[in-house]
């Protein structure tokens, strides 16, 4: 189990490390290769209204024209011990990890997603508990109950739920338990204000029921199908055949077994989630990483985007190496290879 442990946490390193040179490339070197110029790029983090001599000025004052090994290299050291930067009036500094500068609001960027991220935190965590409980309960009676009117019916929700955009989930559902029926908090609602644990509950209701209803669809089709090759298995007969209640049978050893693919899934799709709900933000107008994500593309601020970018990577690496480490549990097969 230790030397397993030691391997997962020797490949997350050597993964942040590759996903920190691909984020580079995919943000400096594949436009450079695709034609833009330095102006190009210092365009973007000058804001809308910078005239083309402030622009070739960023330009110069963030080594765009340096080669671009030596520009890596200063973003790796950005990371690992912090970085100044040369606003024109000063030099401001970046204390490690820095993720970026903003030049338009002159602050850091690490320090606005760490006031952001309880916003995302919430609202992930909630929707994940949904969707686990909704999902994999739902997927199990399917299951159990194949071919029946209530196995369709199960079958086809989820279906629509794996159709239907969170956009459009969203505003329907603001329109009708909002604005019509005031049943729950209009968009806007922010976590943060909650008087008290039954106000954040209301306040979150309906984002973590929208969100959840996207995700919960697709857990409930892996569990249903995980659940049918399960229980037809050898092992799950002979338990039958010990006389074992029905309950022990399904939860014990038909569920156990077919929670591997879902701890996969469940991981990434956490992980990407507190990286930032972008839909779900922006529907609701919650203030998390992801409507941050999307404001700094509105307004052309690229330090904060590359910021949003990494912490989400950031996250789903942690993310996967915390499901690798759950196999461990959850099949015992992992803890003996």
């Amino acid at each position: 189990m230790l030397t397993y442990l030691i391997r997962r946490l020797i490949a997350a390193v050597l993964l942040l490390a590759i996903v920190s040179a691909v984020v580079f490339a995919i943000f400096f070197l594949v436009p450079r290769i695709g034609g833009a110029t330095v102006d190009d790029l210092a365009s973007r983090y000058v804001g809308k209204s910078a005239g083309q001599a402030q622009i070739h000025e960023t330009a110069v004052r963030l080594g765009f024209t340096d080669p671009i090994w030596v520009q890596y290299g200063r973003f790796v050291k950005g990371i690992v011990a912090g970085a100044d930067y040369n606003t024109g009036a000063g030099i401001d500094h970046c204390p490690a990890p820095c993720l970026g500068y903003s030049y338009i609001t002159q602050n850091p960027v690490l320090p606005d997603i760490l006031d952001r991220l309880p916003v995302t935190l919430i609202l992930a965590a909630g929707a994940a508990v949904l969707w686990l409980i909704g999902g994999v309960g739902t997927g199990v009676i399917s299951a159990l109950r194949r071919g029946t009117a209530l196995d369709r019916g199960f079958m086809g929700v989820a279906l629509a739920g794996v159709s239907l955009p969170i956009f459009f989930t969203g505003l329907l559902a603001l329109s009708i338990f909002s604005y019509g029926l005031k049943w729950t908090y209009a968009g806007g609602a922010s976590p943060m204000d909650a008087t008290s644990p039954l106000d954040l509950v209301h306040r979150m209701l309906l984002p973590w029921i929208t969100l959840a209803f996207l995700y919960a669809a697709s857990y409930a089709r892996l569990t249903r199908a995980g659940m049918l090759e399960t229980m037809n298995e050898d092992y799950i007969r002979t338990a039958r055949a010990k006389g074992l209640q029905e309950r022990d049978v399904v939860v014990k050893h038909g569920l156990r077994s077919a929670l591997t693919p879902i701890l996969t899934i469940f991981g990434l799709d956490l992980g990407l989630l507190i990286g930032g709900a972008v839909l779900t933000e922006t529907t609701f107008s919650l203030q998390g990483i992801g409507y941050y994500a999307v404001q700094a593309i509105n307004l052309n601020d690229l330090p904060k985007v590359l910021g949003v970018t990494l912490v989400a990577a950031v996250f789903v690496i942690v993310a996967s190496l915390i499901v690798d480490l759950l196999y461990a549990v959850v099949d015992p097969r992992v803890r003996t290879s």
